[in-house]
C-alpha cells in the first residue's frame, strides 16, 4: 500500500476544498496544520513545498512515475486528485472541459471575491486603526451576489455544476459556506439552495469542513493575527 498523502492544511475554505476532495476520494493522508494566524505559512521549509507561502498544498509519495510531488494551489492539487484516482472529473473531455470551466471560475472569481468580502465587511472594520470602506463593502459583497447568481442560473436545470458531482462543486462549496459572511440572502437563489444543501448532506463535506474546526479562532480582535494575515509579506 501507498504511503499516504501528506496535506498542509488550515481550516479555510481554499483548505476544505483538498479535505472535501481526498475524503470523498477515499485517498489515506496525513494531516500537518499550517496555523496561518501564527505565520508558519512563511516558514521556510513549508515555503519548500508551496513556493507562495499558502495553503493548502500536498506532497504525494507515490506521485508520477512513483516518484514523490509536491503540490500548491487549490485547483492544481484537485484536478491532480482527480486525475490520480479516476473519479470525479468526468468520464470525457466534453465533461472534462465542464468541469475544468467550473473549477476555473471558481479559483478566479468566486474564492477572490469572497475573500475580499470577507476582509472589507468583517475583518478591516475591525482592525486598529479600523478600516471601514463602504465602496469596498458595497462592490464586493454586490460582486459575490452577482456570481451566486450566475451560480443559481446555472443550478436550475442541473443537481451539480458540470453534469455529475464533480471536483468544480467540492472547490465552490466551501466558499459558498460562508455566504453569511459575505452579507448574502440564499433565498434569492433557490437552486444554489438547493444544490448547497444537496453537498452539505454529503457525509465527506461534513467531515472535510468539520477537520480541524477547533483550531480556528476569531481574528477580529487578535491584532497578532491580523499584522500576520494582513500586513506581512512572504519571507525572503
Amino acid at each position: 500500500m501507498s504511503d499516504p498523502i501528506e496535506l498542509y492544511y488550515w481550516p479555510t475554505p481554499n483548505g476544505w476544498k483538498i479535505s472535501i476532495a481526498l475524503l470523498e476520494m477515499d485517498l489515506p493522508f496525513c494531516l500537518h496544520f499550517v496555523d496561518i494566524n501564527a505565520g508558519e505559512q512563511f516558514d521556510a521549509d513549508f515555503r519548500r513545498i508551496s513556493a507562495n507561502g499558502r495553503i493548502p498544498a500536498i506532497v504525494d509519495p507515490d506521485g508520477p512515475d512513483g516518484a514523490p510531488v509536491a503540490i500548491f494551489e487549490s485547483g492544481a492539487i484537485l484536478s491532480y486528485l482527480a486525475r490520480k484516482t479516476g473519479r470525479f472529473y468526468g468520464a470525457s473531455e466534453r465533461e472534462r472541459i465542464e468541469v475544468d470551466q467550473w473549477l476555473y471560475w471558481q479559483v478566479g472569481n468566486v474564492g477572490p471575491m469572497a475573500g475580499q468580502a470577507h476582509h472589507f465587511l468583517r475583518y478591516a472594520p475591525a482592525m486598529d486603526p479600523p478600516h471601514d470602506l463602504p465602496y469596498a463593502k458595497d462592490r464586493y459583497r454586490n460582486e459575490v451576489g452577482r456570481l451566486y447568481q450566475v451560480l443559481d442560473h446555472r443550478l436550475a436545470d442541473r443537481d451539480f455544476v458540470a453534469g455529475p458531482y464533480s471536483i468544480a462543486d467540492m472547490a465552490i462549496w466551501p466558499w459558498a459556506s460562508r455566504w453569511q459572511r459575505q452579507e448574502q440572502d440564499l433565498d434569492r437563489f433557490p437552486h444554489m439552495k438547493a444544490w448547497f444543501d444537496r453537498l452539505e448532506a454529503r457525509p465527506a463535506v461534513r467531515a472535510g469542513r468539520a477537520l480541524g474546526a477547533e483550531r480556528r479562532r476569531e481574528i477580529t480582535t487578535d491584532r497578532a493575527a491580523q499584522r500576520t494575515l494582513f500586513g506581512q509579506t512572504a519571507a525572503e
